[in-house]
């Protein structure tokens, strides 16, 4: 019988597999069905600041509608500030409430006293853990790389004065270095790290002359950038790594494992193949982990990060090398180099 058990930013996990942010956790009978297939935690989908602002903006546009009518009814309708996001946190108390299984909430802000007052508001609905989203899109040709670090660190050190609840932080993989900003984040206590976030990026659509914002599942094959950061992430910080991006069994949740994940994040593998999809996983580890001979995950967590091989290109230029060596190989198996 094999101990699949984990632990990540210092919750207990009963097995490695966490549902990401998607919008099927926004039904409370599909989460439920999520639980029961095996999923060890859920993270609720994120709340933005930009829905903040707007809701807000649009509640006040519908309470001055009316406040001047009379003269006698300008206290009847009060400044309701925070209305819309409640109907967020009301959501996330529901789900917290509904399932036994750790629920990490998402946040994604951009102003300093929103990451500290939603984070305040989310602690009290009693979720596990908070999963920020840091991306940063540049606007500003003045403003350097540090300046943007900086000011999310900033961010962190003055949410870890005011909440309890751990803090994972899902980055993007664009920064100069992503191995060093991680390290930083560490030293401020950082629970955990989630690499990577896939965005969703803009495209064109030259027939409408227009703007176009595809939504695009992860592939197979995304799996290798998370891959190769875990694996050079692995006894070099205190935070656990959750790997994110082209998981789609129990062999790839292996692979996670084995390059120092503590555990991973799936969602396009469960749109794609159903919220059943998750038992499979967790069989396809099982069978992967009776095959070698491991017998609970800390036998192999980590067995083939970089700090544990004695290859030093297998993290770093194994591509390219591998080109150099092997060519002959791969131009006899129809490739072009």
């Amino acid at each position: 019988m094999q101990d699949l058990t984990s632990s990540y930013m210092g919750i207990a996990l009963k097995n490695p597999i966490i549902v990401g942010a998607n919008n099927m956790l926004k039904n409370i009978d599909k989460v439920k069905r999520i639980e029961e297939a095996g999923a060890a935690a859920i993270v609720y989908k994120s709340l933005f600041e930009e829905q903040i602002i707007l809701e807000k903006i649009q509640l006040q546009d519908e309470i001055e509608e009316y406040s001047e009518r009379h003269a006698e009814m300008t206290s009847i309708h009060p400044n309701m500030e925070h209305a819309g996001p409640e109907q967020h946190l009301l959501e996330l108390k529901k789900i917290r409430q509904a399932v036994d299984i750790p629920v990490i909430a998402s946040l994604n802000a951009i102003n300093d006293d929103v990451w500290i007052e939603y984070s305040k508001k989310i602690e009290e609905t009693g979720v596990d853990g908070i999963e920020f989203n840091f991306y940063y899109v540049p606007a500003d040709f003045k403003k350097s790389g540090e300046d943007i670090e900086n000011s999310q660190i900033e961010i962190i050190q003055k949410v870890k004065k005011e909440i309890s609840i751990p803090i994972s932080v899902k980055l993007s993989h664009f920064y100069s270095n992503i191995l060093n900003f991680i390290s930083r984040l560490d030293k401020q206590g950082m629970e955990g790290f989630v690499i990577f976030n896939r965005l969703i990026q803009p495209d064109i659509d030259t027939d409408a002359l227009k703007h176009v914002y595809p939504f695009r599942l992860s592939d197979p094959g995304d799996i290798k950038l998370p891959l190769r950061f875990t694996g050079l992430l692995f006894g070099n910080i205190i935070g656990d790594v959750c790997s994110s991006g082209g998981i789609y069994d129990g062999n790839d949740v292996a692979k996670m494992l084995l390059a120092g994940a503590s555990c991973v994040q799936s969602v396009s593998s469960i749109y794609k193949n159903g919220i059943e999809h998750i038992s499979v996983m967790l069989e396809g580890l099982k069978s992967w982990m009776d095959k070698n001979g491991f017998s609970s995950i800390k036998d192999f967590k980590g067995l083939l990060a970089k700090k544990n091989i004695k290859d030093p290109y297998a993290y770093q230029r194994a591509q390219y090398v591998d080109i150099l060596i092997n060519g002959e190989e791969i131009l006899k198996k129809g490739y072009t180099v």
